[in-house]
């Protein structure tokens, strides 16, 4: 990578292929701890005018002493694949139960995305064959009624959405936009099937994962609906 001429302390390049920064050391040590920046991220060091990966920064290499036995070097050897650390994907909550290896292999079936702000990423009625899983940003799930726009949910880093047309490959319930410019990961029908077939111990876990969470979304739903129910024949 070419210098760049900063007076500023760090400059990070993101698994999305853009520069964060410039940033002082207490926010890069931040996003050490928030796994943000990992070992083999790239980061341009001022003082030295020269990228150098994060683990190789003599800021943070007790950071990543301190998370692996073998040191910055043991860190560092984690491969990337199509341009993000696999446990990076930890940051999803479903997919945190998967081992390093797990994540590896999971990864090749998958895509980022880069999504400015206000995009719309699924479209309500528009078929689709796409789940999402959100890595930074945040996002909002909205119908319109009338010509009005009515919030169901707001999606954070960690959550998903998309996957009843994974299975289905039909229209989507709602629209999907996004809120702040966010990184996503996408899994298509096709891609899943592939891993079904090619990696059947990763994909299990993978439907097990997500079963509970609709499981726990449908209980929850039930719960308000008998509230208001409740709540309208108390008010009879």
């Amino acid at each position: 990578m070419a210098s760049i001429s900063t007076s500023a302390d760090f400059i990070v390049w993101g698994v999305d292929q853009t520069a964060y920064g410039p940033v002082e050391l207490p926010t890069l040590v931040s996003w050490v701890k928030d796994e943000r920046v990992m070992a083999d991220t790239w980061v341009f060091v001022a003082k030295n005018s020269s990228w150098q990966k994060a683990a190789e920064v003599a800021e943070l290499q007790m950071f990543f002493r301190s998370k692996t036995a073998g040191g910055a070097a043991g860190a560092a050897s984690v491969q990337t694949i199509r341009g993000i650390d696999p446990r990076a994907l930890r940051r999803v909550k479903i997919l945190a139960g998967m081992t390093d290896e797990q994540l590896e292999r999971f990864a090749q079936f998958m895509e980022i995305e880069k999504v400015p702000q206000w995009s719309v990423i699924v479209k309500q009625g528009e078929r689709g064959n796409t789940m999402y899983l959100i890595l930074e940003g945040e996002l909002r799930v909205r119908i319109n009624m009338m010509g009005k726009e009515t919030i169901l949910a707001t999606l954070s880093v960690g959550e998903f959405f998309g996957d009843i047309s994974l299975f289905d490959q039909g229209p989507r319930s709602a629209d999907v936009v996004a809120n702040t410019e966010s990184l996503l990961l996408k899994i298509s029908s096709e891609a899943f099937d592939e891993l079904a077939k090619e990696a059947p111990e990763i994909a299990t876990p993978f439907l097990l994962a997500i079963g509970r969470t609709l499981t726990a979304r449908i209980r929850a739903d039930n719960k308000r609906y008998g509230d208001s129910i409740k709540f309208a024949r108390a008010a009879e």
